[in-house]
């Protein structure tokens, strides 16, 4: 039986009987492409209406591509840009360095005026009192005078924006007296420094002043001695110089007072040069605007601190 079953398995395989000749060269035959048979050449009328295309010929991309990497895990696209992020906020407007600097300088030399203003109305006002309860009370009156004539502007003129009308009305009339109750603290301060410093020029001795001085005093000797014994001619010439060495020593005194204010002689001389003579304004005229201006100026803090909040 074993016999049998040997016998059977060997006749079902059987051996090619081409195996032995696929050997060195028979090998190198058997693996080299068949050639393709070229086809026959097609009528003139299929030439011209038959065009090969490039489409048709080659193989699609899809083709070249393994199986394996055809899935979704070997899927290759393109990055493709995000769109840029929309944000909600607006951007704000570069603000201009004139508008960050303006209304800093503003409000700096507006408190610069403001203190200015409260030093000098607090000193006129101490001065006025008698004894020195008095003088305090003054003090208080005019530095709280002051500092609501600082603050009151932005406050009323914040009521009036706010539709406010009747407080900021009020706001306004309290500032009108405080305002008017500072500048003749300011008009008071200003004279009365001006005054003495002006008399305190104008009583310099110079070299000028003290030849005339001596002069005079010279000819009221000489005509003592001759008018002891009577009036006669020589006692009336010596008068008569003693007169003509009195106005010498005038006109030297008058050209000391006149230098003791040399801004008011100097703007005199200016406006007349620039019009070329068509207006020349008196001395007085130069006092009175300058006595405004100084009394004025320190307090207006108010109003450039409410300008330069809007600024």
């Amino acid at each position: 039986m074993a016999e049998d079953t040997a016998a059977s398995v060997i006749s079902f395989y059987q051996v090619p009987p081409d195996a032995k000749a696929r050997t060195g060269a028979g090998r190198a035959k058997a693996k080299r492409p068949r050639k393709r048979k070229k086809p026959k050449a097609a009528a003139p009328s299929e030439e011209k209406t038959a065009v090969p295309s490039e489409e048709a010929e080659s193989p699609p991309s899809e083709s070249l591509i393994p199986a394996e990497y055809l899935s979704a895990d070997w899927a290759v696209t393109e990055p493709i840009a995000a769109p840029p992020a929309v944000t909600s906020e607006v951007a704000e407007p570069v603000t201009p360095l004139r508008r960050q600097v303006v209304p800093i300088l503003l409000s700096v030399a507006a408190l610069a005026l403001a203190g200015v203003g409260i030093m000098m109305n607090g000193w006129f006002a101490r001065s006025l009192g008698s004894s020195d309860i008095a003088s305090w009370l003054f003090l208080a009156i005019g530095v709280a005078a002051d500092l609501v004539a600082l603050a009151m502007p932005s406050c009323a003129a914040g009521l009036w924006r706010g539709g406010r009308r009747a407080p900021a009305l009020v706001g306004w009339a309290v500032w009108l007296m405080t305002f008017v109750f500072a500048v003749t603290s300011g008009i008071g301060f200003a004279s009365t420094n001006i005054t003495d410093v002006t008399l305190a020029r104008a009583s310099r001795v110079t070299p000028a002043v003290m030849t005339a001085q001596s002069a005079l005093v010279d000819a009221m000797a000489a005509r003592d001695r001759e008018c002891k014994g009577g009036v006669g001619k020589f006692c009336r010439e010596r008068e008569a110089v003693v007169a003509q060495r009195r106005q010498v020593l005038d006109s030297a005194m008058t050209s000391v007072v006149q230098t003791a204010d040399p801004q008011t002689d100097a703007a005199i001389k200016v406006v007349s040069w620039v019009s070329h003579g068509l207006v020349q304004p008196a001395a007085e005229d130069f006092v009175m605007l300058r006595l405004v201006l100084l009394a004025l100026l320190p307090q207006i803090g108010g109003i450039l601190l409410m300008v330069g909040r809007r600024a």
